[in-house]
């Protein structure tokens, strides 16, 4: 993988996301700029993570819509119309942990079953840290202001405002270890 996953990537979430949805293509080239920055702490993974960076939030595309879960619309779309890696279809499907959200929506065993964690907690940490210090516009916040805007914009007793409470403490701490680890490279 590498810059070819990327371009992919790139110009797949641009034809699904830049008209329908302006403001989350906005969003996504945030992200994804983040992860180019952090990539430098994953070495050889770090076009996976600018690759689901640039997906992470492709299954709200109106289209693909489904079943209103984007992750997991996101996911299927990846993995049924475009053959993707496993381990990128998988990142977006579990982004942001997604699978606390499923449980509120009633799709933790779909979610679970056709697309299980992956076992890189620096690749997982790495696309937390990317989505939740973008805001909706694209550009840098922290993770403890994307959670209050977060539960701001969706209201403390949707899916989502439930969804975010409880994850709240798992971000953060991702956000912590990629921090410490960006912290950690030589200058």
């Amino acid at each position: 993988m590498g810059y070819l996953i990327e371009e992919w990537a790139t110009r797949l979430a641009a034809a699904e996301l830049s008209t329908a949805l302006p403001r989350r293509w906005a969003h996504t080239q945030g992200v994804a700029h983040r992860a180019v920055e952090v990539g430098q702490v994953l070495g050889q993974d770090a076009g996976v993570l600018v690759a689901a960076a640039t997906l992470h939030d492709i299954g709200y595309a109106p289209r693909l819509a489904m079943t209103g879960f984007h992750p997991l619309d996101g996911a299927r779309f990846l993995r049924d119309e475009h053959g993707a890696d496993e381990r990128l279809v998988r990142l977006v499907a579990n982004h942001s942990f997604a699978l606390l959200e499923a449980e509120e929506r009633g799709l933790r065993e779909e979610l679970a079953s056709e697309f299980p964690l992956l076992e890189e907690p620096l690749l997982v940490d790495a696309l937390v840290y990317c989505d939740m210090t973008t805001t909706p516009n694209g550009g840098r916040t922290t993770s403890e202001e994307r959670v209050a805007e977060i539960l701001g914009r969706y209201g403390d007793a949707s899916v989502v405002g439930r969804f975010i409470r409880r994850a709240a403490p798992e971000i953060f701490a991702a956000v912590g270890r990629v921090e410490a680890a960006l912290a950690a490279q030589p200058r």
